[in-house]
């Protein structure tokens, strides 16, 4: 994430730091927490000072989560770690517009609990927002912050909640087709220690700002990667990222030739690479075909030999949809 001193907080580029799921603050510049939270709650300014923090014997400010994560803030722009002063002043996120974010956005979070805390100044161990597991931390500016600058930060730091909810980095499948669908296979490229705008967490959340965020959050109409494929022009993307939320697909499957005395092709535009199952009548599998995407299309080949004669089959992706199709072999 691009911290204070390069953004003065209220640049048109968007912030994403990643938060590990530790118990304590780590001395490495990251936010490390460890709760649960429940919902999606949001703290305003007024709450977070009131509730969160408190000052030392030496008159520092420190904001404790629920967690017992720690955190100095910097309650001065004149403070050495700000590096632009701006106005003079902190501005804070305004709650009204994170609710407004939220209701705007298009992507079902049932199943994504946060605590949203807007802080009344900037942690010193990092100046910028971030996120974690089950948190969001909304970074004031040193210039008033546009409504277009709060929905699309807010938005892109819940995409982090959201991909550490959904699709964690121990489902490392998902993440594989992810990243080839994305185009961002390579791991010398694009990886955690890659530049802030190559990293995979990153790219994640600006798909998610761009695809569900609404028309204040995607003011910008472009994502942070302008090297990458706008992500509305990704085949079987967003379908991709619903389908994490437990969103029914609905990409159709297509068999050729279909009745088939051989092998036979099968095709599905927009999905992701999953393996495909042949099924008979009675429900038993009877063969798994690897995927091969080209083209933002994924294809399959079977060649009916695990079929053990004529007869009518099921195919099914194993993507959790309930999309199949009906195929026959001939004798």
């Amino acid at each position: 994430c691009m911290d204070l001193r390069a953004r003065v907080l209220a640049a048109t580029l968007i912030c994403g730091a990643t938060l590990a799921v530790l118990a304590h603050p780590s001395p490495a510049n990251e936010l490390q927490v460890g709760y649960a939270a429940t919902g999606l709650v949001i703290h305003d300014t007024a709450e977070t000072l009131r509730d969160y923090c408190a000052r030392d014997t030496d008159n520092r400010l420190w904001l404790t989560l629920p967690s017992g994560a720690r955190f100095e803030l910097v309650t001065s722009t004149s403070d050495p770690a700000i590096f632009n002063p701006g106005d003079g002043a902190f501005h804070t996120f305004d709650a009204a517009e994170v609710r407004g974010a939220l209701a705007s956005l298009t992507f079902p979070v049932a199943r994504i609990h946060a605590d949203v805390f807007l802080l009344p100044y900037p942690r010193r161990s990092g100046l910028e927002s971030a996120a974690g597991a089950g948190l969001i931390l909304l970074s004031p500016g040193v210039q008033p912050l546009s409504r277009e600058q709060q929905h699309a930060e807010f938005i892109h730091e819940l995409g982090h909640v959201v991909h550490r909810a959904l699709m964690p980095d121990s489902g490392a499948a998902t993440w594989t087709d992810y990243r080839a669908m994305r185009g961002i296979a390579d791991p010398a490229v694009y990886g955690a220690a890659a530049a802030h705008a190559n990293r995979p967490h990153e790219i994640f959340a600006e798909d998610f700002r761009a695809l569900f965020g609404g028309a204040l959050a995607n003011y910008s109409g472009s994502i942070e990667n302008a090297n990458i494929t706008q992500p509305a022009q990704v085949a079987g993307l967003k379908t991709f990222m619903l389908a994490l939320a437990g969103e029914p697909l609905h990409v159709s499957l297509g068999a050729t030739p279909n009745p088939s005395r051989g092998g036979m092709q099968f095709s599905r535009a927009g999905a992701a690479a999953v393996a495909l199952d042949i099924f008979d009548t009675q429900g038993r599998r009877v063969a798994s075909l690897a995927p091969v995407s080209a083209n933002g299309s994924v294809r399959w080949s079977w060649d009916g030999r695990d079929a053990h004669g004529a007869g009518v089959f099921y195919a099914r992706p194993r993507d959790g949809s309930s999309v199949s199709i009906r195929v026959t072999r001939l004798q």
